[in-house]
């Protein structure tokens, strides 16, 4: 798209006596810089991990970072493009950095409504497939007298129904008529890991852990599924529906 766009409309000034190569190659140039950032951008991420805590906020400073990185890089190699003596002058600079933001949010404009209804259908259809599989999959019930202790709390593996983090502690939903909720000085973190050796409770969103056998119905959206429990809505974050798709097709497996 970058390319097509810088090579048939030519959206900034154009000096053809500066180029020092056909402005079809000038072209696939600029449209290779955005790939490659992008590329090493993600890498990034990944090997930090952030993409696990993403957000709207998290999102709009990769798409900042991304365009300043192309627009600094397109400075960069002005001197393999263009024989102009200012090449490395602070009003190039701001050219090529003022150049790609402007584009880019175009494209952004563009991209966002068509991206958000993919991801809409995308969640939806597979919320319903998950729907079967929620129908025909036994409950896990080798859990009836398994117990485990957070701090001084028992929890009934059977009735754990799903925990919310709330800072430094965490929401305990059970299915029980008193006492349906419990409020433990921990971490969600803490809890996942004791809950580790039932594969039916499942980490579906950074503040949410829940119980699979308790899920009534899934619905999906463009952020990713939400889940009906016992009158409670819980979200499945995007970055953990790969994870959520995979543990849910084992247990219908198993």
């Amino acid at each position: 798209m970058t390319f097509f766009f810088n090579y048939a409309f030519e959206p900034f000034n154009v000096e053809y006596s500066e180029h020092k190569m056909n402005y079809f190659w000038i072209s696939i140039i600029h449209s290779i810089t955005p790939v490659f950032v992008l590329f090493t951008i993600s890498i990034v991420y990944k090997l930090l991990k952030l993409e696990n805590k993403w957000n709207i906020a998290k999102e709009a400073v990769f798409i900042f970072i991304f365009f300043l990185t192309v627009g600094l890089i397109q400075f960069l190699i002005r001197d393999i493009i263009y024989e102009n003596k200012n090449n490395w002058s602070l009003y190039y600079l701001y050219d090529e950095i003022r150049n790609t933001f402007l584009i880019g949010s175009l494209f952004v404009i563009i991209l966002t409504p068509f991206n958000f209804n993919r991801l809409n259908a995308k969640h939806k259809n597979n919320a319903s497939s998950l729907n079967i599989t929620l129908n025909n999959t036994p409950k896990t019930t080798n859990q009836v007298d398994a117990k485990i202790k957070i701090n001084d709390f028992e929890i009934e593996i059977h009735l754990f129904m799903f925990a919310k983090s709330e800072g430094n502690y965490i929401e305990i939903y059970l299915n029980k008529k008193s006492q349906n909720k419990k409020l433990v000085r921990s971490t969600l973190k803490n809890l996942e890991t004791l809950f580790k050796i039932y594969p039916n409770i499942i980490k579906t969103h950074r503040s949410y852990l829940v119980n699979s056998n308790y899920i009534e119905n899934i619905k999906g959206n463009a952020q990713g599924y939400q889940l009906k429990i016992n009158h409670h809505i819980v979200p499945v974050s995007r970055n953990m529906i790969k994870h959520f798709n995979l543990i849910m097709k084992h247990l219908k497996q198993d």
